[in-house]
């Protein structure tokens, strides 16, 4: 199928956002399409309708038959994901388990969401280790010196490698099964934060062999919020503490693995959104993705183009899918953020996010399977007004 024969007006009308909205912030929380929403508030039902026989008949084979097609879609074995509501609990989960001591080394880059680096940084003060940040500086034009720049940051006393495989701030994609394989070499347990991969790039975890990976179904893989999982070598998986401890700790009735009762198992709670994850990778399937993710890329080089020569500004990567994919951030400089984002929203009806990171300041624009040139042609007049 060509881009050209993909009927992207039907695909915008799949979703369920509001179509008065110029919506080009698809990264910060995604956005669920009807037929995958319809299939969450089914699980819904079914649960409300009976919930003693839901929880003791239905809930166990449709948290199996979840898992199975995330494990096909990702190509890991089922058995060694388990679902989270978001990333960062999923690897709140992982942290504290760490058997980490005074002067071991978490070696990061300064790209990294603040939600988890604020974990590690919390962690680290209660056990001594040290979060170390390896700058990568912008323009970011090289993937081998980017690698060569941050293995370098490697010690004697590096315990973990903690990345991202797509940044959230600045949307960059690092060369992370490159960084896994030589982490592998020196016996570095990789910890890989994924949250925009998942339905926005391709993730081949056989392929990848991280130690641990998290990401988020609810952003790019369009399923419903608080949908994420969590990835754990066999190896590794008797090492991870349950975040709850509850019936899955010396349960009544084990199942086939501790790291599924430690972590399936912690107490009540709707798994709706996890049982959804399969409608929308159907969702996906059934459109065409590859092809989508193609044009949605195509329209964002040409966004990022048309906003630097506004601004004058020089982009902070290649136009490679290798480098960005439906995400990108461009610098607005002398701008103030908070009075570009709300005069975007409340005079022209565009939600993007504008914001400050080290010392210069952005625009987030996403691109996903419901905006059309159109969009970017109102979020481009839109900017010659506010900026100049």
């Amino acid at each position: 199928m060509s881009i050209e024969s993909i009927d992207f007006h039907s695909l915008k009308a799949a979703y369920i956002l509001d179509p008065t909205i110029t919506y080009l912030n698809h990264g910060s929380f995604g956005a669920c399409p009807k037929r995958v929403f319809l299939d969450y508030q089914q699980w819904q039902r079914k649960l409300e309708a009976e919930p003693v026989q839901f929880f003791e008949k239905n809930l166990q084979p449709a948290i199996n038959r979840a898992r199975v097609k995330l494990g096909e879609f990702i190509n890991c074995n089922s058995d060694d994901l388990v679902y989270f509501p978001n990333p960062t609990t999923a690897l709140n989960a992982v942290i504290r388990s760490l058997k980490l001591t005074p002067g071991d080394e978490i070696l990061s880059t300064d790209h990294e969401y603040g939600a988890l680096e604020r974990t590690w940084k919390y962690y680290c003060r209660k056990t001594g280790a040290r979060f170390i940040q390896r700058p990568v500086h912008l323009p970011y034009t090289s993937k081998k010196k980017m690698m060569a720049d941050f293995l370098a940051g490697i010690t004697p006393k590096t315990k973990v490698i903690f990345i991202s495989e797509m940044t959230s701030m600045t949307a960059v994609i690092f060369p992370i099964k490159e960084i896994c394989r030589n982490a592998e070499a020196a016996g570095i347990m990789t910890i890989v934060d994924g949250a925009h991969v998942p339905g926005h790039i391709e993730l081949d975890l056989s392929e990848m062999r991280p130690d641990i990976y998290t990401g988020a179904c609810h952003k790019w893989l369009s399923a419903p919020k608080g949908s994420s999982f969590l990835y754990v070598k066999r190896a590794l998986q008797d090492q991870i503490d349950p975040l709850v401890i509850s019936w899955g700790w010396e349960s009544d009735f084990p199942g086939r693995s501790q790291f599924l009762d430690y972590h399936q198992w912690q107490g009540t709670r709707d798994m709706s959104a996890f049982f959804a994850v399969p409608a929308a990778i159907e969702f996906q399937n059934l459109h065409n993705w590859p092809e989508v993710r193609n044009r949605c890329h195509n329209l964002l080089v040409e966004a990022r183009r048309r906003i630097s020569n506004i601004t004058g500004a020089e982009t902070i990567c290649p136009d490679s899918k290798s480098y960005f994919g439906q995400m990108a951030s461009i610098r607005l400089p002398n701008a103030d953020p908070i009075k570009v984002r709300t005069a975007l929203f409340q005079e022209y009806k565009i939600e993007v996010p504008v914001f400050k990171w080290k010392d210069e300041i952005f625009i987030r624009v996403s691109i996903q399977a419901y905006n059309s040139e159109n969009d970017v042609d109102k979020l481009i007049e839109a900017l010659k007004r506010i900026v100049s």
